[in-house]
């Protein structure tokens, strides 16, 4: 019995080292102490959480999900510096566990190198907000109506209705074409007319009927001109202002309507045409 008490454990400490009661007390102490520190530390990262949780939300303007997401790093870096001081308090060297937990993110982060890129981007567009849910908008050359932002992907439906999924480092690594941010569109056409057509005639039909529609906009005034001397057509630009929920369909109707009102009004719309000629047999 003598002989296992006299027991080498750790550091020079036998077993009888142990079981005397200013080690015994000493242990006690840490154990106290390290809960305590537990106690208090999961207490302040919870009210640090909820605290930048509350701040999206008193703000409307700020996105809710970036302060949960926030506000859930807040926490875990609260008790991750929490274990370190249990440890600490408990003798552990915690410099050999830091640089440990250091060489595990480098390696992690490595390996992770792609995702973490897009949570970053995800991070400062749903930051800065170049984009949000609704708006119709061109990214990495797919057009179609933003559905949903999250920190690793955007999701988009396109002019079919199919998803497409796009990685939100290619989203902010890319041109951004938003069309739904003004509330105004300029819709542009080109008319051609016949050589022989009376422009001014052309003109007016052109622009009564674009302007007669309730859609188009009266300021900016309506631009209607001869832009160009082309082989087989005088061609007519025009520009006129709509709102950007009424484009597409105001641009469609007006090609529809005015090739009609030009045809009623005996204006000549010449197309491409091709002579044959087949030389006699001899």
């Amino acid at each position: 019995m003598q002989d296992l008490f006299e027991t080498e454990l750790w550091q020079g400490k036998t077993i009888a080292d142990l079981l005397t009661l200013e080690f015994l007390a000493s242990a006690a102490g840490s154990v106290i102490g390290a809960i305590v520190i537990l106690l208090l530390g999961w207490v302040i990262s919870s009210w640090l959480q909820h605290r930048v949780e509350n701040l999206g939300k008193r703000n409307k303007h700020l996105d809710e999900m970036l302060f949960e997401f926030l506000a859930s790093i807040v926490r875990y870096v609260v008790l991750g510096f929490t274990v370190l001081f249990v440890l600490n308090t408990f003798g552990v060297k915690t410099t050999s566990v830091v640089a440990v937990i250091g060489a595990a993110g480098l390696a992690i982060g490595l390996a992770l190198q792609g995702t973490l890129s897009n949570v970053a981007a995800g991070v400062m567009l749903i930051l800065f907000r170049p984009i949000k849910i609704g708006d119709f908008v061109v990214i990495a050359g797919e057009m179609g109506t933003v559905k949903q932002i999250n920190l690793n992907y955007t999701v988009l439906a396109d002019l079919s209705n199919v998803q497409v999924i796009v990685p939100n480092s290619e989203v902010w690594g890319n041109v951004i074409t938003n069309y739904s941010v003004n509330p105004t569109r300029r819709a542009e056409w080109t008319f051609g007319v016949g050589y022989g057509a009376n422009l001014k005639t052309a003109e007016e039909i052109i622009r009564s009927t674009i302007t007669a529609d309730a859609r188009a906009h009266a300021d900016p005034e309506p631009f209607v001109q001869v832009s160009n001397l082309g082989d087989s057509s005088v061609d007519f630009l025009v520009r006129v202002w709509c709102s950007a929920d009424d484009y597409f369909a105001f641009k469609a109707d007006m090609t529809r309507k005015v090739k009609e009102a030009l045809d009623e009004g005996g204006v000549d719309i010449p197309f491409p045409t091709r002579t044959i000629v087949q030389a006699a047999a001899e």
